[in-house]
């Protein structure tokens, strides 16, 4: 079973991004991706990864992360 966790601080980004854990993304209460790997992130942005070529950027102040960790 999965659980989330959410994303707020620089740390969880990095942390994330350390152990190319998959997340979710939330955007006005609606999933918008899932199954995406953080690539780099800003103040501002987050940079994710779900194909070889699909990269996408999010806003930080408009959606919501959360890492998908499996117990």
């Amino acid at each position: 079973m999965a659980r989330n966790h959410r994303l707020v601080t620089d740390a969880d980004f990095q942390e994330a991004i350390d152990r190319q854990a998959s997340i979710r993304i939330f955007k006005d209460d609606h999933v918008v991706d899932s199954n995406a790997v953080i690539l780099r992130f800003s103040e501002t942005t987050v940079v994710v990864q779900t194909a070889v070529s699909d990269l996408t950027y999010y806003e930080r102040e408009v959606c919501e992360f959360f890492e998908m960790k499996k117990r």
